[in-house]
């Protein structure tokens, strides 16, 4: 009557509060009509992990808060962003009869990457409010980030004339050496890129701090002087797998 638990074991005696079960939130289900695709866990599982790092903690842009999915027939594109840095991450092994968007939250997200198999398919079903996830045994229901995402496809250049390819691993520890003598506040590194060579510069004013290195590169394009934060670019070039970028 009153929902208690008593547990009995060979050392003692435990009893619990428990609480109506019609109380509990009504689980939404999946309607036959909903927009359905189906992907591969492996494949959803690296979008994922590729991507939600870059999504804000800005609640005051809900939209940002989550990692925007972007289903087209066969192609799924994955894409979020803080306004700092922005990814697009996208695969095809996807089946799909359909050609639309939605966002999900991070929290979900990161729920979903923490179970996700290696070998086996996610159908995921999709309407106005819910997304649900479904593998195996498992199922998991999400409500949707109900806000218009930003148009992503506008911040990232066309036709950039200058084409800089260097070692992952050398450029991201550099970055990161160079980043200790950085100003706290800003981060800031100087790549200073011409044909041939990069020079990675960072100074810190306050404490007369400041450091160079040079790396080995492939450039095509006009020399450069640029300024970057160094935590975001050593973020990114974790990400990624290739031995050069």
């Amino acid at each position: 009557d009153t929902y208690g638990i008593e547990i009995t074991s060979a050392y003692g005696k435990y009893k619990l509060a428990g609480s109506n079960p019609d109380d509990f939130p009504k689980i939404p289900v999946p309607d036959p009509e909903d927009d359905k695709l189906t992907v591969s866990a492996l494949s959803l599982s690296r979008g994922v992990s590729k991507t939600i790092f870059a999504a804000s903690n800005d609640e005051l842009r809900p939209a940002m808060t989550g990692v925007y999915f972007q289903v087209d027939f066969s192609k799924l594109i994955l894409v979020a962003t803080d306004a700092h840095k922005l990814v697009k991450y996208t695969f095809q092994d996807v089946s799909s009869e359909v050609s639309t968007s939605f966002i999900v939250p991070k929290k979900a997200l990161n729920l979903l990457k923490g179970i996700l198999p290696e070998k086996e398919e996610v159908q995921l079903s999709f309407n106005p409010s819910n997304a649900f996830f479904s593998f195996g045994d498992t199922e998991l229901v999400c409500r949707l980030i109900d806000h218009r995402y930003p148009d992503y496809n506008a911040v990232i250049p066309v036709d950039n004339p200058n084409t800089l390819t260097l070692g992952r691993a050398d450029f991201q520890n550099s970055l990161r050496r160079i980043a200790i003598y950085a100003n706290k506040t800003t981060n800031q590194v100087i790549l200073n890129i011409n044909e041939g060579s990069l020079t990675i510069s960072a100074q810190d004013l306050d404490f007369s701090n400041e450091a160079t290195e040079q790396l080995a590169c492939t450039y095509d394009g006009d020399p450069l002087n640029i300024g970057f934060n160094a935590k975001f670019l050593v973020e990114m070039l974790g990400v990624l797998e290739s031995e050069e970028v």
